[in-house]
């Protein structure tokens, strides 16, 4: 039996496959323009809402939960972790300029996020049920910090990279976050959107007001936030 994908695709797989292929390109652009890259990684975001958002309505397959997976491991886990790598290799003056021992030592500070994000992905696919249950913070929210953090200004490698650290611990932890209703999902895709077109305008505001937004989420949200 032939595997059939013109039949077995729908259309919410599709904007999966496409929020893959801007994951990818964020991570091979990362290489000479980080700012791009976090813009990128910002689009690969909305592409996830507006998958999610197309297969509710019931534009999903069989297929449609694993391609989601996979894809949530290349744009918000390898992805970000290889922004990190090339931000904290380029205080050395980048690879080729850098000890080996170093990159190699950068190289797993790096891929600590891409790990829990590869875990927490294989854990909530595996042992998480219904949409109650929603422990750890999302890869996608860790993704937004780190890249309007970039975009509004925090550029310090070392301050990225702790970041990056602490959002792939609380990507395991034991917390429950809640998922943003469409009160606050719309707006904040509007912000996003602005990030990413126009991410130096007025001062920074689009990524400035959109990472405040996100630390809010991330700190009050398993609170406060539960709708």
């Amino acid at each position: 039996m032939g595997f059939d994908v013109r039949r077995r695709l729908s259309v919410a797989d599709t904007v999966t496959l496409a929020n893959a292929v801007v994951g990818f390109a964020a991570g091979a652009v990362a290489f000479t323009d980080l700012q791009l890259a976090a813009r990128l990684m910002l689009v690969a975001i909305i592409f996830d809402a507006v998958d999610g958002i197309v297969a509710r309505e019931g534009e999903s397959s069989a297929v449609g939960p694993l391609l989601d997976s996979i894809t949530d491991v290349i744009s918000f886990g390898a992805t970000p972790s290889l922004f990190i790598f090339v931000a904290l290799t380029g205080t050395y003056g980048g690879v080729g300029d850098t000890s080996p021992v170093v990159v190699a030592g950068l190289t797993l500070l790096a891929a600590v996020y891409a790990v829990f994000s590869v875990v927490r992905t294989a854990f909530y696919t595996t042992y998480i049920e219904g949409a109650d249950a929603r422990p750890g913070i999302p890869n996608t929210l860790g993704v937004i910090i780190l890249a309007t953090a970039y975009l509004a200004g925090v550029t310090n490698p070392l301050v990225l990279a702790g970041g990056a650290v602490v959002l792939s611990l609380l990507m395991v932890s034991p917390f429950d976050f809640p998922k943003p209703g469409a009160r606050t999902a719309i707006p904040m895709g509007v912000v996003l959107s602005v990030s990413v077109v126009a991410p130096t305008a007025f001062g920074r505001a689009g990524p400035r007001v959109m990472l405040v937004v996100a630390l809010l989420f991330l700190t009050l949200g398993p609170r406060y936030y539960w709708e």
